[in-house]
Formats: C-alpha cells, structure tokens, sequence
C-alpha cells in the first residue's frame, strides 16, 4: 500500500484551535508537560507495584487476600502504563528528555518493549487512527471484527458476548506473542522498519529474561504452581482494563473509518479533524477516571495534543469543543464510562451482524 496522506491545503481550524490554546498557557503561565504532582504518581505505581508482588510472593496472605492483591496488582499494572509510561513516550512526562526516557522504559519493567510501543502507537495509531490497513490497533483481531471495512465471519455475530474474554488475553498476548511477531517479522508497524540498534535488541532479551524471571520463574520457585494462578489474574485483569480504555476511545458507533481516495490515496480531511471525528471522550467529569486513566478518557484533546499533559485536559477540552462547535467539526462525548461501554458493546454487535449502519450510510448486508 502506497503511503496514505492528509489534505494539506490550509485550513482555519487547527491554526484557531493552536493558537487559542496556546494562548491559553501563556495567559495562565502554564507549560504544556506535567508537574511533580504527576510524576510522583507515577513513582507511587511502580512501587505499589513491588510491595505489592513483595507481599504477595515473600509474604503470602490468604487465599482471598492474595486474589484481591492480585486483581489490584494487574489494575495497577494498567495505571503504570497509562499515568507513566504512555505520558513518557510521547515526552510529556517533564520537559527533561531523561525523565521521559527513563518513565517511557517502565514498559519494559512490566514486559513490554518501548521500543515497538513507540513506533506502533505515537507514530502509526497517532498518525493514521481508525484507517484499515494503516492504523496496527485496528487490525484483525483472532474471533474480533473491529471495523465495517474487515471481513465478516459467522462467529462475529456472538463477538458482543464474548470480547471480553479476548480483552482480557491482551496483555498476556503482548508480552508472550506480539512482541516476537513483531521482533522476528522484522515489522513493528504499517510502514515501519525494523529494529536496528543494537542496543535496543539487547534491552529486548535483557527485558524478557528478567520479566520471565521476576513474574513468573521466582513465584513459582517460592510458591509452587499456584503461583501461575496469581499471574493470570493479574494477567487478565491488566488485559481487559487497558483493552477496553484503547477500544472505547475509537471503536464506536460515532467514530469514523474512513478510507482514503482510490485515485489520489488521501484522507478527505487534514489531520487534526481527522483526529477528532476518530475519537471519542468518556466520563471527562469523573475525577477517578481522570486519576487513574492518565487522561485517556481525554482522547480527543490526546489525539491532537500528543506532546501535552493529561492534567491540563480539562481545561484545553473546553477551548476544543468551543472550536468545533465554531467550525461545524462533530466532538463525541458520553457521560461515564458505563455508557460508553454499553455503547461499545453495542456496535461490537453491530459489527459481528454483518448489517453496518455508520453515521448517516445507508445499512450494508454482507
């Protein structure tokens, strides 16, 4: 596939909405990364983190104690990612590139490869969201259709029963599958190349020696094999807790996917509205969500403002809306996340029918 571009012609919304938010800041003397606050929340994750798997391998609680440990360890897992790492590698964590660097490897610590996540997600999903075949997050998942525009199967038709139970593989996928499809395939994402330093390819071994070690090769050496039980509820709980945020934000009935032009293989529109009417907010009002999301209820303001801090989203989201309402551009939002999941439930649904009906199309039978 040849390289999808936006409409690049001039246009007054994204230099109005720019300019008011930058003022925005300057009137108010603010600037756009976060403040200690911020980051000591993110020093207080990583380690409820150990003294939570200390607690747990060194010092094993009972049985219905170690499950709630557990459940909480694998929700903490996701919160580490969303208010350090994901802020960190988009280099809004502080304005310290170092600081940034370091947060940004707290992946690693939990298994991951910042490497792969920064290429995949800052790059690919930020630049092309919600275009088949572009954006990574939206590829055919194994039983789950995520777009009118993939192909449709019988067993879609129960996928709105059961993708919870695929969420909750995905963290578990990441660490064990899709890092080495992406390492041996010698393809991160759409587009990318593959990994060339050879520093990053020996912090690829040295992070899965020691995640294997830590998570589950000592918990089993301690504990015996009940302690693969323990991984996986903290396994699953992680999973579903960061799938279903990723997929709230973006597959919904209201969020586009659109394609680009057969002849000149542009988007219809430039990037910053492209953005918006891709993404969808939820629960903005919810101060708990806000705490522990890291703002990626906020997807709105952090599809357009990548680079800023989550702590300034309510604030900029109202300069956003108030430019949309200005310009005739369509700003999604739902009330709490309950909704927003009834909402995603419902499209699955939609989606596993094979009888698409998006926005104002005419319903397709396929």
């Amino acid at each position: 596939m040849s390289k999808i571009r936006f409409q690049n012609s001039p246009s007054p919304f994204f230099t109005t909405l720019r300019g008011r938010v930058d003022s925005y800041f300057k009137e108010n003397n603010l600037v756009q990364t976060a403040n200690l606050t911020l980051q000591l929340q993110g020093l207080a994750h990583i380690l409820f983190m150990v003294g939570t798997y200390i607690w747990l391998v060194f010092y094993t609680p009972s049985p219905v104690i170690s499950i709630l440990l557990c459940i909480l360890f694998g929700a903490n897992l996701a919160f580490t990612g969303f208010n350090l790492m994901h802020g960190a590698a988009h280099g809004s964590l502080s304005k310290h590139k170092w600081i940034n660097t370091l947060g940004a490897y707290s992946l690693n610590l939990m298994g991951g490869t910042t490497y792969f996540w920064k290429i995949k997600h800052n790059v690919n999903h930020h630049t092309y969201t919600n275009i088949d075949g572009m954006d990574s997050d939206i590829d055919p998942k194994p039983l789950l259709r995520l777009s009118e525009h993939q192909p449709h199967l019988a067993i879609h038709k129960y996928q709105h029963y059961y993708f919870p139970f695929i969420y909750m593989l995905s963290y578990f996928s990441w660490v064990f599958i899709d890092d080495y499809v992406k390492y041996f395939g010698k393809q991160i994402a759409h587009e990318a190349k593959p990994m060339k330093d050879v520093k990053e390819h020996i912090i690829f071994w040295a992070t899965k020696v020691y995640y294997y070690s830590v998570f589950l090769a000592i918990p089993v050496y301690i504990l015996g094999p009940v302690a693969l039980a323990g991984y996986f509820i903290a396994s699953f709980t992680c999973g579903l807790i960061l799938a279903v945020v990723f997929q709230l934000a973006h597959i919904m009935e209201e969020a586009d996917f659109p394609l680009p032009d057969v002849v000149t293989n542009k988007i219809e529109n430039e990037w910053a509205i492209h953005q918006i009417q891709t993404t969808v907010n939820f629960g903005t009002n919810n101060i708990w969500l806000n705490f522990f999301l890291g703002g990626l209820n906020f997807q709105i303001e952090h599809h357009i403002f990548p680079k800023m801090a989550h702590i300034h989203y309510k604030e900029v989201s109202k300069i956003v809306k108030a430019t949309c309402e200005d310009y005739g551009v369509t700003y999604v939002e739902y009330p709490g996340i309950w909704s927003a999941i009834q909402a995603h439930r419902a499209h699955m649904k939609v989606l596993g029918s094979g009888v698409e009906m998006h926005k104002n199309q005419v319903p397709v039978l396929q």
